[in-house]
């Protein structure tokens, strides 16, 4: 067993449920506890499924778990006695009392289930629970559905022709399980899980572990799987599940069943991890992270409801916005008759082709039509509504409507990409699923979770295929039928502290995250935006980036998407943009960061008119990625009169700073980009990092000192959608939501930016932030833009820099990085060693760096960093 220390592996004999003594293997780490004079705050029971054994949970052998470890062999597995006995889920229940009970295990203890060893857990949870303190359970099940059918997977593991063949003739049932991991398991670890199988004698347990999976009503353990099912609701404990979504056994419907059943658990879906969870993921890092947070040794003194509370959410450490219900200015100005008729939302390109304006008045009685039809139609408040529609009057409208009476809107927009769009939408785990026919078609696909609502009302043969059950066209004529005839919308406004929506990040720093906002966070997130951009019914908003559609009627402020490829914004050409502009007069402008430079490359396509429209813009905003001063200035030559302002935010915190051209122009040169002060009712603190570049609890106001960058502000996002590792490590700082982003404040209070905390280059020399590198190697003539790489351990990192040339440059894919000429690199490393102090050890240059798919403008800093490590230590490298 590779990564266990022989001294826990033990055997005990003691009697099973029939009476008979019977020989036991387990993993016991008390021994190396004691070694270490260290006292159990508790024990782990740690109960494995098939086809797997205690080796499965070695990983909770670590420092910084003080617990005592006890991860059992069952009875006819892993290197626990062969009895002959077929045991039923009832038998292996009380086996597993008999053994802990003859190890005088007492209480606390936290139970940790695996598969079906879960459920084998939940029933020791269940008749021992005055000893519980805790459960645990990944990626299992408790309970099944009596007519629904079994897994595919285990439905063909299961037939009676096909059982005996896979589990205990061969090992290919074991086999198979060990496959689905990815990366694929090292070969010992793989050694080691078929060891204790060798010989079909010993593979007869996995055959009976398969055979007695409850799925039907005769089934001898079905009323043990009935009792535990009902039962695990009862455990008022804290509770931990942790899961790997891409598992083909206990998919996510399996998650959603145990969610609503122990509805207090924290959840954390390991995204892109499978079955064997435990291998694919640090799971013990959660764990850890979990004991400590949840089961410290003062929460013994806890009320239960006090042990398994929720977190104090950041935004409540904040000085608050006035309270107002999100979605009330539409109703506002569409009772004023100054504005009533005014547009509302302009579409550029409507279904027919044609601009399409949507006036005050009309959309709010499409809102309020829309909340009437779904509520009629069953949709309920708490309900998430997963909104699969391109921006424009449809989405407003039903986005809004959701707002209106409670139901959680959940938000992935298109640039994510299909897998990205796919693990998000799949692991929000929506009731309802709105979408256009492209999303349904897709959804059907890829089998997305959620009843089906279409956008326009659909063919009958086409609503059959895509399981559509009505549609919004539909839901809104009913709706307004029942409102004329003296129905009103009868809905209160959703409590302030009520889930509203889940926005989910760009997915450059990993899998996109679904940040969750209350109503009230998502009210002071719009006042913030509002107040920052300053936008109000005079004056519009041109939205250049899908998400910031959104915004502008819940701010009273008219909205226009220019004609563009909502998944591209870095394509937006000037034509475009400035026939959005003219659309609504003297608007501000929103695009992403990467749509400057098309701007600017397409403005000879402008006609005198289209000239004439870009140049009335009064505001200019970008926000996303660094955006350079020279950029701005050259916008000028556009947008004469408009004042060019870069707010500094993220999904999590949507306006945290802000700075015109003149702020960066005053702030001058620096380590960084200057984003500007905070914006109002918005705090500002730098964590310390230590000799590694990890963010150590050290806050520090010290003007020009490093570190991570944390915010405290009213529309701090409540939490993380089923990560809560993630969550927890972001408010490891009581009070203060951690960015993940590393830079310093100046003297003046400004925030300057210096990339993202885990790309910070640990170096023997000392700490380097990303942008210092960056900056100084684009200060050589013919470099266009430049990524920093660290390659090697952290602390003796060595750093390399991949270019973008001016000559070289190709839009698209990143091309296969070459070595730099030999003059390149030599002026490259003067630069970087001469602005910043850095050695750099290698200069490569490719046709286009890779950047994130949502902005396409931020760096992907992870994968040159692989690819640099790979490259240099002869590897074949994958592809960026």
């Amino acid at each position: 067993m590779p990564g266990v220390d022989p001294r826990i592996s033990r055997t005990v004999e003691v009697r099973d449920h029939a009476g008979e003594l019977r020989r036991w293997h387990l993993l016991d780490s008390g021994p190396l506890l004691a070694e270490r004079g260290i006292t159990p705050q508790g024990t782990l029971l740690a109960v494995h499924g098939n086809p797997t054994y205690s080796f499965l949970f070695r990983s909770l052998v670590r420092e910084d778990i003080p617990w005592r470890l006890i991860a059992v062999d069952q009875l006819e597995m892993g290197w626990s006695e062969r009895t002959g006995t077929n045991r039923r889920l009832q038998d292996r229940i009380t086996d597993l009392s008999l053994l802990t009970d003859a190890l005088s295990v007492r209480g606390p203890v936290v139970t940790v289930g695996h598969d079906w060893g879960g459920i084998v857990s939940v029933g020791w949870a269940l008749d021992n629970r005055h000893d519980l303190a805790g459960m645990i359970l990944t990626n299992t099940g408790i309970h099944q559905e009596l007519g629904e059918k079994l897994p595919k997977a285990l439905q063909l593991a299961t037939a009676p022709a096909f059982l005996p063949a896979s589990t205990s003739l061969t090992d290919g049932f074991l086999r198979t399980t060990l496959a689905l991991s990815r990366p694929p398991l090292p070969r010992e670890v793989q050694d080691a899980y078929l060891a204790p199988y060798r010989s079909r004698a010993r593979r007869k347990g996995i055959e009976h572990f398969v055979a007695d999976i409850p799925a039907e009503a005769t089934h001898p353990s079905r009323p043990t799987l009935e009792r535990l099912a009902a039962g695990i609701g009862d455990l008022q404990v804290p509770t931990l599940l942790a899961w790997g979504p891409r598992d083909v056994t206990f998919s996510d419907r399996y998650l959603r069943d145990l969610i609503s059943r122990v509805p207090h658990a924290d959840v954390h879906r390991f995204e892109k991890t499978s079955h064997l969870v435990w291998e694919d993921a640090d799971v013990a890092g959660l764990v850890s992270d979990w004991l400590r947070e949840r089961l410290d040794p003062s929460a013994a003194q806890k009320e239960p409801a006090e042990r398994i509370a929720s977190p104090r959410p950041v935004s409540s450490f904040a000085e608050q916005v006035p309270e107002r219900h999100v979605g009330a200015p539409i109703a506002r100005l569409a009772s004023d008759p100054a504005h009533a008729h005014r547009p509302a939302v302009v579409e550029m390109s409507g279904p027919d082709g044609e601009r399409r304006e949507i006036s005050w008045s009309l959309l709010n009685r499409r809102v309020d039509d829309i909340a009437a039809g779904l509520l009629g139609h069953g949709v309920r408040p708490g309900d998430r509504v997963s909104i699969l529609i391109t921006p424009g009057a449809d989405l407003t409208g039903v986005l809004y409507a959701c707002l209106r009476i409670g139901a959680v809107a959940v938000i992935a927009d298109a640039g994510l990409g299909i897998p990205g769009l796919t693990r998000a939408v799949v692991g929000s785990h929506p009731d309802w699923l709105i979408g256009i026919k492209t999303a349904l078609v897709g959804a059907r696909a890829m089998g997305w979770p959620g009843r089906r609502l279409s956008v326009e009302q659909l063919p009958t043969v086409d609503r059959a295929a895509l399981g559509v059950e009505s549609s919004i066209a539909q839901l809104a004529t009913s709706g307004s039928l029942m409102r004329d005839l003296g129905a009103p919308l009868d809905a209160p406004w959703p409590d302030a502290d009520a889930d509203a929506a889940i926005l989910f990040t760009s997915g450059s720093t990993g899998p996109a995250k679904g940040a969750v906002y209350t109503h009230r966070q998502m009210s002071a997130m719009f006042t913030a935006v509002g107040d920052t951009l300053q936008l109000d019914p005079e004056r519009g908003l041109v939205a250049g980036f899908a998400p910031f559609a959104l915004l502008g009627p819940a701010l009273g402020a008219p909205t226009v998407v220019p004609d563009m490829d909502i998944t591209r914004p870095g394509e937006l050409t000037a034509p475009a943009l400035a026939e959005a502009i003219d659309a609504l007069g003297e608007p501000a402008v929103f695009t992403a960061p990467a749509a400057l430079r098309n701007i600017l490359d397409t403005s000879a396509q402008l006609d005198e008119y289209g000239r004439a429209a870009i140049a009335s813009a009064a505001s200019f905003f970008s926000a996303g990625a660094p955006i350079p001063a020279h950029l701005l200035r050259e916008l000028r030559t556009l947008m004469p009169h408009a004042r060019a302002l870069t707010p500094y935010g993220m999904t999590e915190c949507l306006a945290v700073a802000a700075i015109d051209l003149e702020g960066i122009e005053a702030a001058g040169e620096g380590s960084g980009v200057c984003v500007g002060r905070p914006v109002p009712r918005v705090e500002i603190a730098i964590a310390e990092m230590d000799g590694e570049g990890r963010t150590t609890g050290e806050l520090s106001d010290v003007p020009g000192r490093s570190g991570e960058i944390l915010v405290r502000a009213p529309h701090v996002r409540d939490r993380y959608l089923m990560l809560w590792g993630t969550t927890h490590h972001s408010m490891r700082f009581e009070g203060w939501h951690a960015t993940g982003d590393v830079g310093h404040l100046d003297a003046e209070g400004r925030l300057w930016v210096e990339g993202r905390a885990d790309h910070v280059l640990a170096t023997a020399d000392g700490l380097f932030t990303p942008v210092q590198i960056e900056e100084a190697a684009e200060t050589v003539p013919t470099v266009r833009r430049a990524g920093a790489a660290a390659v090697g351990p952290r602390g003796t990192q060595q750093v390399v820099v991949v270019l973008e040339t001016e000559e070289g440059y190709r839009p698209g894919r990143p091309g296969k990085p070459r070595a730099a000429s030999t003059s390149l690199q030599e002026a490259v490393r003067r630069s970087v060693r001469e602005r910043s102090g850095a050695e750099v050890v290698a200069v490569f240059t490719t046709s286009a760096l890779p950047t994130d798919i949502r902005h396409n403008s931020k760096i992907d800093r992870a994968a040159l960093s692989r690819w640099a490590g790979q490259t240099l230590r002869g590897e074949r490298a994958d592809a960026l």
